[in-house]
């Protein structure tokens, strides 16, 4: 089972490198941040509760993330794999995936970051919410989620570094070259698992 977390700051584009990274390996996406703009629009309970945090440019409470999460993963514990985008987003967070799906014997192989500046960042982001109109995305909102990243998220490099699963990817490059650099890790792992097995 193929499981990779994309890993980076708002604006960096890890949501459109998720897309076709599912196409390409057919994967099941998990995005938290989806999964609560979904909720938010139709105004269900859940919803108006990640609204109290997301409209701050907070995260969303761990508990409430991680219950989501486990019920959305627990539907596709036979597809070849997840990619997790915009989780985990806490050690916390990282700490009871890596539980969750150890338990099941499928644990996370790699963890992609794309790293993008941040000034390109800002000017992404305000782009984005000026073509979108999400709530999330004003001037002062966005530095707020830059900075809650920054510290709360931003720890978890050194978390998947040391378990030798950490790989980095220039995000400032044009989004096929990105794509290109995010493939070739992902063959890379898939070769050297290959290797492994005809080995055992």
């Amino acid at each position: 089972m193929l499981n990779i977390i994309i890993f980076g700051p708002p604006g960096s584009g890890k949501g459109t490198q998720s897309a076709r990274i599912v196409e390409k390996y057919d994967l099941i996406h998990l995005s938290t941040g989806d999964l609560f703009r979904e909720e938010m629009e139709k105004n269900t309970p859940l919803g108006q509760e990640a609204r109290k945090y997301i409209d701050k440019g907070l995260l969303v409470p761990d508990d409430i993330v991680l219950r989501e999460l486990y019920s959305r993963a627990s539907a596709h514990m036979d597809s070849p794999g997840f990619i997790f985008d915009g989780f985990p987003r806490t050690i916390v967070q990282a700490e009871a995936l890596d539980q969750m799906l150890d338990k099941n014997g499928i644990p996370i192989c790699l963890v992609i970051a794309v790293e993008v500046e941040r000034n390109e960042l800002f000017k992404r982001i305000l782009g984005r919410g000026e073509d979108s109109g999400r709530s999330d995305d004003s001037e002062k909102i966005v530095h707020r989620r830059l900075q809650v990243y920054e510290d709360q998220t931003m720890p978890l490099i050194s978390y998947y570094r040391e378990q030798g699963k950490f790989v980095s990817i220039n995000g400032m490059a044009h989004v096929d070259e990105v794509f290109n650099k995010i493939c070739l890790a992902i063959d890379t792992y898939l070769e050297s698992e290959k290797v492994i097995h005809q080995i055992d």
